[in-house]
């Protein structure tokens, strides 16, 4: 079982990566809908939150986890990672740069460009990383605050969504970028509104593909690892998802059945 964790629905699009390329592996899945947006939160407030939601985890056996959230791999990833040895972790933001290493040449990228939340934009780690791979890249990031909203509230394909899309996507069209990065697990959901702004020729890296070539070689290096078994996935919520039908249906691309609990494991009183 895979454990996987994000601030609300977002994390839904690793999911489906997940029952794409390991449809035997079920999936523990946690969204902290209560705490939502996790982009506007210090790095403390990220690291807390994330380190309860591992430790509940962790209570439930689940040893290999995937932080489904930019903001807490920023933030937060290496800190579980120390606090944690016992359990695999992934984040986001590596198997993503390692994505960018194998391909750029090939694809020949010099300019890239990152969207993401105002707390992943702030950390600076996909620029710090990517500048690692290639000191020559030039990278413009750009926070896009209202996208996770807007997606949460199942307006992906409102014209509100694509005007707000068209301000923040204005900056990095006139930079005349040769990728974006999705730094954000919500942003795939509206990655054709991406493609129409940018344009087909835009390579679009989404973090929650590079992850899984990272899971397959670590499965397929690490064939002694047991995980914990079960027969079903299991969906929780630390409060009711706001929209989660329609969102979950845009996300699989067809009716799949999701049955979730509301579950709280941060000892808050919730009013």
């Amino acid at each position: 079982m895979i454990g996987v964790f994000d601030s609300g629905v977002g994390g839904l699009t690793v999911v489906k990566e997940i029952f794409k390329y390991f449809p035997q592996e079920k999936v523990f899945y946690f969204g902290d809908t209560l705490h939502l947006p996790y982009g506007t939160k210090s790095e403390k407030t990220i690291k807390n939150y994330s380190e309860k939601i591992v430790s509940w985890f962790q209570k439930e056996n689940i040893n290999l986890i995937i932080i489904a959230c930019n903001t807490a791999s920023s933030w937060a990833e290496e800190y579980l990672k120390n606090k944690f040895k016992d359990i695999y972790i992934f984040g986001m933001i590596e198997p993503t740069v390692k994505e960018v290493a194998r391909i750029y040449k090939d694809k020949k990228i010099k300019k890239i460009g990152v969207i993401g939340t105002s707390g992943t934009i702030k950390s600076r780690v996909y620029e710090k990383k990517l500048l690692e791979i290639n000191k020559n890249f030039k990278i413009y990031s750009k926070s896009c605050p209202l996208f996770v909203s807007l997606i949460e509230e199942g307006l992906i394909k409102d014209k509100i969504t694509k005007e707000v899309a068209l301000k923040y996507l204005k900056p990095l069209k006139e930079k005349n970028i040769d990728a974006l990065i999705l730094g954000c697990t919500h942003y795939p959901l509206i990655k054709d509104l991406i493609y129409e702004i940018l344009g087909e020729n835009i390579l679009i890296i989404n973090p929650a593909e590079a992850l899984i070539r990272e899971l397959k070689l670590f499965f397929e290096n690490n064939k002694q690892i047991k995980n914990k078994k079960e027969k079903n996935h299991k969906f929780f919520f630390s409060d009711v998802p706001y929209n989660f039908e329609k969102i979950k249906n845009f996300c699989f691309n067809k009716k799949i059945n999701i049955n979730f609990e509301i579950k709280n494991p941060f000892n808050e009183k919730i009013i």
